[in-house]
């Protein structure tokens, strides 16, 4: 059998998902979510669409794309939460998706506040939404896609990839932005990372990230929130058995936590003679290296000796190069 003449028996929808996920890096981190939406487009027809993504709790977009819409439809959507009826149904029935037309009547939905006020001045008439929750970080994903033409009604079809995509698009755009960050600045390698803004609420976490939490804070009040306040931008802070470092991206945070080590513990120039001892420099070297005197070396590392009971160098570069050999 010639190669041209197999036959592509790979279910569409799968083939999206893993492009969603292979196209992490390919795709600017500024463009995917516009990206996702058109190609989504091959496998569910749509005239104009909405992803937006929050907080529950709040009810209020972090981040939103729109396709085929004004930049000012989320805000209008925000602001009219309370008289949208799909709403509701979508919170009652999370990773469903729900069909405008199976909550109300065209006749009642064509003379409804909500469609004069949001849908009708952009020509829409069909409307199929989900919203994804993440019940770990409190953190969901609505993805509404609109058609203007009454007659092209969502199908069940439709319907049932719109359900299987959801979920996916949240954790895609996730994982892309994490693997474009880990890319762009260094960072411990044991570490994982989460976005929050001035209120601690989280905007993306990793699932590490949330890991960690919940074995170093259980049973704390807001899952939804860091337990902990803010480290000052570019402060590395020690919090029981845990590292926390902040640093600020955009107008919200970048947090970092990973296990402490021994070296965790130690100041920021107790650390810099010590990787510089461990490099095999003499004190004097090791003293000029740094911008300090030979004897500043020699006390701090004394008093380092002390904090991590070592008594050699030899034991000081283990625990500096633990998988090196002797």
């Amino acid at each position: 059998m010639e190669v041209n003449a197999i036959p592509n028996v790979v279910d569409p929808v799968d083939q999206y998902i893993a492009k969603l996920y292979r196209s992490a890096l390919a795709v600017p981190a500024t463009e995917y979510r516009v990206w996702a939406l058109r190609e989504l487009g091959h496998l569910i027809g749509h005239d104009a669409g909405i992803w937006g993504s929050g907080s529950l709790s709040r009810l209020r977009f972090h981040t939103c794309t729109v396709a085929g819409l004004p930049d000012s439809y989320p805000a209008a959507l925000e602001a009219t939460t309370d008289i949208n009826p799909i709403l509701p149904r979508m919170l009652q029935n999370l990773d469903e998706p729900v069909d405008m037309r199976d909550v109300m009547r065209d006749s009642e939905f064509f003379d409804s506040e909500i469609y004069k006020r949001v849908f009708g001045p952009h020509g829409i008439s069909r409307i199929l939404a989900t919203v994804h929750f993440d019940q770990r970080s409190g953190l969901y994903s609505l993805v509404s896609l609109y058609r203007r033409d009454r007659r092209h009604v969502f199908t069940a079809d439709e319907r049932a990839r719109q359900k299987r995509i959801t979920y996916h698009l949240f954790s895609a755009v996730s994982h892309a932005f994490f693997l474009h960050l880990a890319r762009d600045r260094q960072r411990p390698l044991n570490s994982a990372s989460a976005v929050v803004d001035q209120e601690r609420c989280f905007h993306q976490a990793q699932p590490r990230f949330l890991d960690l939490l919940e074995q170093h804070f259980p049973g704390r009040n807001d899952p939804y929130t860091l337990p902990f306040d803010l480290p000052t931008p570019g402060e590395t802070r020690v919090m029981g058995e845990l590292c926390i470092r902040s640093e600020p991206y955009n107008d919200v945070f970048i947090i970092d936590i990973w296990p402490a080590g021994p070296l965790d513990r130690l100041t920021q120039r107790e650390r810099e003679i010590v990787l510089s001892v461990a490099q095999g420099l003499s004190f004097k070297q090791a003293a000029k290296k740094i911008g300090v005197a030979p004897s500043t070396v020699a006390n701090h590392l004394y008093r380092v000796y002390r904090k991590l009971g070592v008594y050699s160098r030899t034991e000081l570069a283990a625990l500096v190069h633990p998988g090196a050999r002797s």
